[in-house]
């Protein structure tokens, strides 16, 4: 493999697609949505009574949920969704990844850690850019949560009505799902959301043509005269007061559109009386923790040194990130295999998730490109056939449950639309290095399966396959001099280890937010979205994320009118 060199390039942020998401409406047909408008649009000064900053995953079915009793200013620095077909068609699903533009819908950062990752910056969140997968929580999140199971299950019911749907298993994939019960991850559960032990298909977001169903689609749900939501606003800071107050309170936001003109949003009065709204913070793993400290709020020390003035010296703020690890065995078919996204899943007792997905552009995947002058014939020759190869392949791809190993998350500056410095600490703990090679080992027993026989050439060993995913596979962590060449398990998880998109923490519940998600030490202020999260929930986090916004939404509306309704 050392004879690819020339061809190697840093694994791009293709792997953030990997979740980390009926209706009438697709993200290439955009509903007749008369609240959206771009930021330009908007005054410089107005009031509502919610501001909600994020219009992804978890801020859109809030808004549409709020909207329905209160006046709701719904704030998004990306654009929309509709109209994109990269984002649309599930065959292009690598080029809205790879779309590394200032403009693009996904943003990418390289973690402290050197893994290259991907954070959505268009409305609807990761639902816009990841492989689709829809499947509930474990219990056992729900109930550390605290989270009343009743309203959950209405909550998760209410999104699934509008953009969820049961895939279809062809050969590739079924072969898949019956190498991993042939291996031992039992029993067989069929179709369901349920997280449960064993190999099940679950839902996905693209519907029968392969079109992709995003969380904007719920705003069909939203009152129109009740919502309005701004397109290309980058919040730069939350404001507060405390004249009055027994404790300083969020009461408004400044925010800049596309043209980079300032304006500000404030939380409307009540006859005089202080307004019982709130600001609601639904930006991400990366976008909430960040906002939080431009806005004073984190350890003083680090914020002193770029000039923020403290308003809460909160040293948990950006503490407590980790990201699920994958590591993947790519495998070339003498078979025709289909193109599919995550449709199933091996839910193990081991500490991992097996999932798949097959003949998507591997080469864009990849980030290979064709021979150039440069090359020898030798190494043209070899590139060209793995580029070949690659055309009719599989992936079968392990998530480490967890993890355990955790980081933290810290400014670059002042700067709202740079990335923040984060460090994830993959596998610093030795429980997520022996989660991982229990799940290649996995993955082994599948490729070798007699179910699988037709999908992969009898002559490519498990570690002839290992040895080209390594090669193919690469972040840009210091490599050993020998990395192309397979060692061990726990090496190869070391040296191949990529993002799946499920990062989580910077805000957490009880260290940042209460159980209500309010943030401990002011008032009327609320982070709503997988900051929040101690662990990823279940195998793939969009379908908690949407219901949480949903949920949230129930009880804050019905904590402020004293209703005590589910719906």
């Amino acid at each position: 493999m050392e004879a690819f060199g020339p061809w190697r390039l840093i694994l791009v942020a293709i792997f953030a697609g990997f979740l980390h998401f009926q209706g009438s409406c697709s993200s290439d047909a955009a509903p007749n949505y008369t609240f959206m408008q771009e930021a330009t649009n908007a005054p410089p000064v107005a009031y509502y009574d919610y501001i909600i900053i994020g219009g992804g995953t978890a801020g859109c079915p809030l808004a549409a949920t709020l909207s329905q009793n209160f006046r709701v200013l719904l704030l998004e620095r990306g654009g929309s969704p509709y109209g994109n077909q990269n984002i649309t068609n599930l065959t292009t699903f690598t080029d809205t990844l790879r779309d590394t533009s200032p403009t693009s819908p996904a943003q990418s950062f390289v973690s402290e850690d050197g893994v290259v990752n991907t954070r959505p910056r268009v409305l609807g969140g990761g639902t816009c850019l990841n492989a689709g997968f829809y499947t509930h929580a474990d219990p056992e999140f729900v109930q550390k949560a605290g989270l009343d199971l009743d309203l959950v299950n209405r909550s998760y019911e209410w999104v699934e009505k509008v953009m969820v749907f049961e895939p279809q298993l062809r050969q590739w994939q079924s072969a898949v799902r019956d190498g991993l019960l042939e291996v031992g991850v039992l029993p067989v559960n069929g179709y369901t959301f349920d997280h449960i032990y064993g190999t099940k298909v679950g839902g996905t977001i693209f519907d029968k043509d392969n079109h992709r169903h995003t969380a904007v689609d719920l705003l069909q749900y939203a009152n129109p005269s009740g919502l309005t939501v701004l397109l290309h606003a980058t919040v730069h800071r939350i404001l507060f007061k405390t004249k009055g107050q027994s404790k300083t309170a969020a009461h408004g936001v400044i925010f800049k559109d596309g043209a980079g003109n300032e304006h500000r949003a404030y939380l409307s009065k009540e006859r005089g009386k202080e307004s019982m709204g709130e600001i609601i913070v639904s930006a991400g793993a990366l976008g909430s923790p960040q906002l939080l400290l431009l806005s004073g709020i984190g350890p003083a020390q680090h914020l002193k040194s770029l000039g923020i003035k403290v308003l809460l010296d909160q040293p948990m703020v950006g503490q407590g990130m980790a990201d699920n690890p994958m590591n993947i065995i790519v495998v070339p078919s003498p078979s025709p295999v289909e193109i599919s996204l995550v449709q199933q899943v091996g839910i193990t007792r081991l500490g991992t998730y097996i999932e798949a997905l097959s003949r998507i552009d591997f080469v864009r995947f990849f980030g290979l490109t064709t021979p150039t002058n440069e090359t020898t014939p030798e190494t043209t020759k070899s590139a060209l056939e793995i580029i070949e190869r690659l055309q009719n392949a599989g992936m079968i791809v392990e998530k480490t449950i967890g993890p355990v190993s955790t980081g933290y998350l810290k400014l670059r500056n002042r700067n709202p639309d740079d990335n923040p410095m984060v460090t994830f600490n993959y596998f610093k703990e030795p429980e997520d290095l022996q989660r991982c090679v229990n799940g290649m080992k996995i993955i082994e027993g599948v490729v070798n399966s007699k179910a699988f026989s037709n999908f992969r050439y009898q002559n490519d060993t498990v570690e002839a396959l290992l040895n080209m995913t390594q090669y193919l596979v690469k972040n840009i962590q210091p490599k050993r001099s020998n990395a192309s060449t397979f060692e061990s398990l726990e090496q190869y998880c070391k040296d191949t280890v990529v993002t799946i998109w499920h990062y989580h923490g910077g805000c957490q519940v009880g260290r940042v937010v209460d159980h209500q998600y309010r943030v401990l030490g002011v008032g009327s202020l609320r982070v709503i979205d997988g900051s929040t999260f101690i662990d990823s929930p279940g195998t793939n986090p969009q379908a908690t994320l949407m219901m949480l916004g949903r949920y949230m939404g129930i009880k804050i509306r019905n904590e402020r009118l004293g209703r005590h309704d589910l719906d």
